[in-house]
């Protein structure tokens, strides 16, 4: 366990390292950017030890593996987001212990959180995702709704009891316009951001950037970034 902690402490100095480096670059001050540590294929005592450490935001893409997680680690002082592509037939786990859906991207979906966080008495906060690769269908490959779909889908939350509308996030494309230019994409999500503001002037959040690309996530704007790797280490297989 010492070892594991002195692991994840050292991990941890050096990604804030690059967060503080990045603001530096882009004329912003290190507390603008909220690091997201994603636990998934990791154990609860690994979340601990995060917290014990100062994390306070984690991130899961799986209901199965992070409702128990959720509640092995109750009595910590932790955020937790979902980012992973989400079935209705597991929102009313999701809005147990989520305080952020940060994949939003269907009118069915926010229909499904809203009736289970009202449930639930609580409010869950909501980022819809934008997919970069959107294709015919408008949706793309790793989830999201397309550019031209955010306007009504963002009206749709901030309507809906339960829920409040906090931003965009994204991930960065594998195919398409904007295959291997994350920057390029992330600067596009910003765009986007400035729009939806306009209308919803408190979803200021954007969560862009995974460990390999922070950078070009911070340089362009990013409120957010969701750090898994470069923090837990390579990960297990899923089996």
């Amino acid at each position: 366990m010492t070892d594991r902690r002195s692991e994840l402490a050292a991990n941890l100095t050096a990604v804030r390292a690059r967060i503080d480096a990045a603001c530096a670059a882009a004329g912003r001050a290190p507390g603008d950017v909220t690091l997201i540590v994603v636990t998934k294929t990791y154990p609860a005592s690994d979340v601990r030890i995060l917290s014990e450490l100062g994390v306070r935001d984690v991130a899961e893409n799986r209901d199965q593996d992070a409702a128990p997680k959720a509640a092995e680690c109750a009595d910590l002082p932790l955020r937790w987001h979902f980012v992973g592509q989400l079935q209705t037939n597991k929102v009313r786990s999701v809005v147990g212990y989520a305080d952020f859906v940060q994949s939003v991207d269907r009118s069915r979906l926010v229909t499904a959180l809203s009736r289970e966080a009202v449930r639930a008495g609580r409010e869950t906060g909501c980022l819809i995702q934008v997919a970069l690769d959107a294709g015919a269908d408008g949706r793309g490959e790793r989830g999201g709704v397309a550019p031209e779909g955010i306007e009504e889908l963002a009206a749709l939350v901030a309507r809906s009891p339960g829920l409040r509308l906090d931003g965009l996030m994204t991930v960065a494309p594998l195919t398409g316009e904007f295959a291997g230019r994350q920057q390029a994409a992330f600067g596009r999500l910003m765009e986007w951001s400035t729009d939806l503001r306009r209308a919803h002037p408190a979803a200021t959040m954007v969560s862009a950037g995974m460990s390999a690309d922070l950078e070009q996530a911070v340089a362009a704007g990013a409120t957010h970034v969701r750090v898994g790797t470069a923090v837990l280490g390579v990960r297990p297989g899923l089996g």
